[in-house]
């Protein structure tokens, strides 16, 4: 059976953990025993896979319908993430969730990546089977590692003696950017680093851009997108990865944390539930005084215990799992 994996613009316009989710699907689908093309011409494919919503993404999954394919989408997005990003999302947002809806109508079957996501789609009125699948984390990646720690200290001039507090994420309100800085304010004498890009600052809201470019304090760095050593250096290197978004589908950088033996540090919202226990595998808070005991109780102490089940959590969203699992959706289909 070959699968067409199809991401529209992935090169350009996709967000960082859409492209990563993306490579992972390409990896577990490949390891299920499917041969994989992306190449949106190709005509001899049993299943299309899409990962995006843009108008060439409605043109072929009509023409996979047409030619008698069975259509597989990846929920990545509803109204409520787009919500609160970018300037203007909140006033496209109704007729985002009108096409989004078109899209997964055509579906013989929708992956969802949590089980808040599942619920959402179902109150959209989606009737094909919707399967709760993660995005998935490469975890030999994730190892902690002295070089790529060390790597990532020295690019960033960051001592052992330091106490490190990173976040990582899209400059978007949606994100929490501003409870991190926040946290940078009450904390100053913890140092705090956020890794985003910066070259679609443009698209946020003008204070949002405020806050990146010079309203925080001296201790907060928005040090703009990393990948690769560096960035795998900085989740282990680092004593907590506190993300306080108010809106995720499932949180990529969050599983890459947790598969790093990171202390985390999430605001407690639906769509960790159930995956992330609250004082097992991470700490959840609600607002600016809850995260900050949370964060300084992990900051100051190893908890071995829940860098031990954080990993224990990765590993159940690893690629071995998630692709008997895509490999199940799909033979559910034919």
């Amino acid at each position: 059976m070959k699968v067409l994996l199809y991401f529209e613009g992935r090169k350009v316009f996709a967000r960082p953990g859409m492209q990563r989710a993306f490579q992972n699907q390409k990896s577990a689908i490949e390891k299920a025993g499917f041969e994989v093309t992306t190449d949106p011409k190709a005509n001899d494919y049993d299943i299309l896979h899409l990962n995006t919503y843009g108008v060439t993404s409605l043109v072929i999954a009509r023409k996979a319908k047409r030619l008698g394919k069975k259509l597989v989408v990846h929920a990545h997005s509803t109204e409520e993430d787009f919500r609160n990003s970018f300037r203007g999302s909140n006033e496209l947002a109704p007729a985002y969730k009108k096409y989004l809806t078109t899209i997964y109508k055509l579906a013989d079957l929708v992956i969802a990546p949590s089980q808040n996501s599942q619920t959402i789609l179902t109150e959209y009125g989606i009737e094909a089977p919707i399967h709760v699948i993660s995005n998935g984390i490469h975890l030999p990646q994730y190892q902690p590692n002295p070089m790529k720690e060390q790597a990532f200290r020295d690019i960033f001039g960051i001592s052992h003696e330091e106490k490190l507090v990173i976040g990582a994420g899209g400059y978007y309100e949606r994100k929490g950017i501003r409870d991190f800085v926040a946290m940078a304010n009450a904390l100053p004498d913890y140092r705090f680093i956020w890794f985003g890009g910066k070259s679609a600052l443009h698209l946020s809201t003008p204070s949002i851009r405020k806050i990146v470019k010079k309203d925080h304090p001296d201790n907060l760095e928005f040090s703009g997108y990393i990948k690769g050593d560096i960035l795998e250096g900085a989740f282990s290197a680092a004593d907590c990865f506190f993300f306080p978004s108010y809106e995720e589908r499932e949180g990529i950088v969050v599983l890459e944390a947790l598969a790093s033996k990171q202390k985390v540090v999430v605001r407690d919202i639906p769509a960790y539930e159930p995956w992330l226990v609250d004082g097992v595998n991470c700490l959840k808070g609600k607002d600016v005084s809850d995260f900050k005991e949370k964060i300084v109780h992990l900051v100051e102490d190893e908890h071995h215990f829940m860098r031990h089940k954080a990993y224990e959590t990765a590993k159940e969203r690893s690629i071995p799992k998630i692709s008997e699992e895509l490999k199940t959706a799909y033979l559910s289909l034919v």
